[in-house]
């Protein structure tokens, strides 16, 4: 097919005009931490930390510490393991009616690594390249905290989730902000979902743009939702203008997953890297 002359030169201004914006916006995300999984054993310490016991939302798997049964690196992959087995609870309390302390012994076992207190970040591209685990009632997610959540607690300190997933959802990803209304206990949760094929059969990048201005959800560099910040708040007390960390778990169980398909126990969750890039002025 041939086009005329002037339908051609004005492509080519097109193409000088926009090419230069795109490698500019390129060039300016800076690399400014990054796990690569480039050895073998334990997540690094220096990187991470690991969650201990029965941690939030009721969830039936036990986070366990340092065990490569759960966590291992090993040919440049981040291996979280979800399995049905007897685990001793060591924060068992005998007569305890609290869900985390009232069975001697846990029905599964899993992982959850966090940078809290090692690596916080504000406003960046995060990015993490996985394979999701499959079945009904997994529930991997990869997401952030403020840094301030140990002195002001949930959701004051907001929270930024780059991708959740549930296995009876088995094409959908999640990415949500949840912030505080001002009222006690109260807050809002901001979330887009995007569908997709493959999610357990081959890796796929989740990350979001997190600016001044709005946080943006990616999956393979497709943008299914955006946030504006001040949805939260103008001052400074929005969480999303504070320090955030990261957690890479894989929870099972509890309410929105429902209940654990044992027959398709193990399952792993693996992380191929991750990686914050920030604009540099």
């Amino acid at each position: 097919m041939q086009y005329p002359f002037s339908f051609c030169l004005v492509f080519l201004i097109c193409l000088v005009l926009v090419l230069p914006v795109n490698a500019q916006e390129k060039e300016s995300w800076k690399l400014v931490w990054s796990e690569e999984f480039d050895y073998k054993g334990l997540p690094d310490p220096e990187k991470w930390i690991f969650e201990v016991g029965h941690v939030r939302n009721m969830e039936q798997q036990y986070y366990t510490e340092q065990r490569l049964e759960n966590a291992v690196v090993k040919r440049g992959k981040l291996l979280i393991t979800g399995r049905k087995e007897k685990f001793p609870n060591a924060a068992y309390e005998p007569g305890s009616p609290q869900w985390r302390t009232s069975k001697p012994y846990a029905d599964y076992t899993s992982a959850s690594i966090t940078t809290q207190g090692l690596h916080a970040w504000t406003y960046g591209r995060i990015e993490v390249r996985a394979k999701l685990p499959k079945g009904k009632g997994m529930w991997p997610a990869i997401w952030m905290l403020g840094d301030n959540f140990e002195e002001v607690g949930w959701p004051y300190a907001g929270e930024i989730d780059i991708m959740e997933h549930v296995g009876k959802e088995p094409l959908e990803v999640h990415g949500t902000v949840h912030f505080p209304t001002g009222k006690k206990d109260e807050f809002i949760s901001n979330g887009g979902v995007i569908s997709k094929k493959g999610l357990a059969r081959k890796f796929h990048v989740f990350a979001i743009e997190w600016t001044k201005e709005k946080i943006d959800f990616f999956v393979n560099d497709i943008l299914y939702h955006s946030f504006e910040i001040d949805q939260a708040g103008k001052g400074l007390d929005n969480p999303f203008r504070n320090p955030h960390f990261l957690i890479i778990n894989l929870a099972m169980g509890a309410n929105w997953p429902g209940p654990i398909d044992d027959k398709v126990l193990p399952q792993q969750f693996i992380i191929d890297y991750v990686r914050v890039f920030q604009k540099q002025l």
